[in-house]
């Protein structure tokens, strides 16, 4: 008898399941025939969702703890911190890299601030980037948009949210209250954008400043600008701070950069990197990889002498840097044993040897 009962079972269970499939395949269709192919699919069905694209940051240690070899296309990315910590400087080696792989790239300057001289010292073909220097935030966000829905820029870069300023706010007096304004523009901006730039695969990246809370007794007192509407929809967010200054005597030659993972959708957060940021320079590449060789085992330092293999390769850590610089090949053949240490292959690798050639063109194999 309930043997008989489990048999029922399992067949009306199976007419059951049948009737679902149906019922699914017609409500697919009917999806389709709506709003068109691909409007609705099997996750993973055919490769049709691809991997995420990915564009070196300049930095080959912040690309390994980004997790997946730089910063994401079709992706929004915050990029925050105090003043002169290195948001635009990270920005324009981002531009100067999606260049360098034959993408387009624009620049849009709320700020107007860019310094087109430093940039070209970056890396960046300014003769191809597009720039922009908005009157209002509503027409830096449209510019923005048109832009990405164009289809055809690897990142677009806004410089600064704090700098977006709604149009009433500057039709307004001195003095005058606007509530909430510039939070709304964003919550609006970003509902429209998300989807343009997932499409677009373009990498869209702000840069936004640091405010104190009032009031704030105990935990962080420090907020960004714009409300929270950027903070849900970056997938990836950076907290970038100047930790020390690099001297040469009594001469500040660049600053000691730590960039922090606080948000990350795409790989584990809360990774952590330093580097040095010279002035006139940029990220320097040679700098990095020493440091990342003597935590690795790669370069040996005995007090101030620094060794790669048999070699000795100079004394101080500023005459190292410089030395590496001037023989790329030997920078190079550290940073691939780097690569090869940390489970990465390197992304069409190009065959020049200058110093920061392809830094961060990595993909992970076995790292989350």
């Amino acid at each position: 008898m309930a043997k008989s009962r489990r048999g029922r079972d399992s067949e009306e269970n199976g007419v059951n399941e049948s009737e679902k499939t149906r019922a699914i395949d017609i409500a697919v269709s009917q999806i389709e025939r709506q709003f068109g192919r691909g409007s609705i699919m099997k996750l993973g069905a055919g490769g049709i969702i691809p991997d995420v694209k990915t564009i070196p940051s300049g930095s080959l240690g912040l690309d390994i703890a980004i997790g997946v070899g730089g910063i994401p296309q079709g992706r929004i990315i915050e990029i925050f911190g105090p003043e002169s910590s290195g948001k635009t400087t990270l920005c324009l080696h981002v531009i100067a890299e999606a260049q360098k792989r034959g993408g387009f790239a624009a620049f849009v300057d709320a700020e107007h601030a860019l310094d087109i001289h430093y940039a070209k010292k970056l890396g960046v073909k300014t003769d191809e980037l597009l720039v922009s220097q908005p009157d209002t935030g509503e027409q830096a966000l449209e510019i923005t948009e048109i832009l990405v829905r164009s289809g055809a820029l690897d990142v677009v870069v806004i410089d600064s949210v704090a700098a977006l300023v709604p149009r009433a706010e500057i039709e307004g007096d001195m003095g005058d209250a606007h509530m909430g304004l510039q939070a709304r523009l964003m919550s609006q901006a970003l509902r429209k954008l998300t989807a343009a730039i997932a499409r677009s695969n373009t990498a869209v990246i702000f840069t936004n400043q640091i405010r104190q809370k009032i009031g704030i007794m105990f935990g962080n007192p420090e907020t960004t600008t714009g409300g929270n509407a950027l903070k849900f929809y970056a997938s990836l967010r950076l907290d970038i701070r100047r930790v020390g200054q690099i001297k040469e005597g009594e001469n500040v030659t660049g600053s000691r950069t730590r960039v922090k993972v606080v948000k990350n959708k795409l790989a584990p957060p809360f990774q952590q990197v330093e580097f040095d940021i010279m002035y006139n320079e940029g990220i320097s590449a040679a700098g990095e990889i020493l440091d990342m060789g003597v935590e690795n085992g790669l370069i040996e330092k005995s007090g101030a002498w620094y060794s790669y293999g048999e070699e000795r390769i100079g004394q101080g850590r500023e005459n190292v840097k410089q030395y590496l610089k001037e023989h790329p090949e030997l920078l190079r053949d550290i940073r691939e044993k780097l690569l090869e240490m940390k489970g990465i292959r390197l992304k069409g690798a190009a065959d020049d040897t200058t110093e920061d050639s392809d830094i961060g063109a990595v993909s992970h194999d076995d790292q989350a």
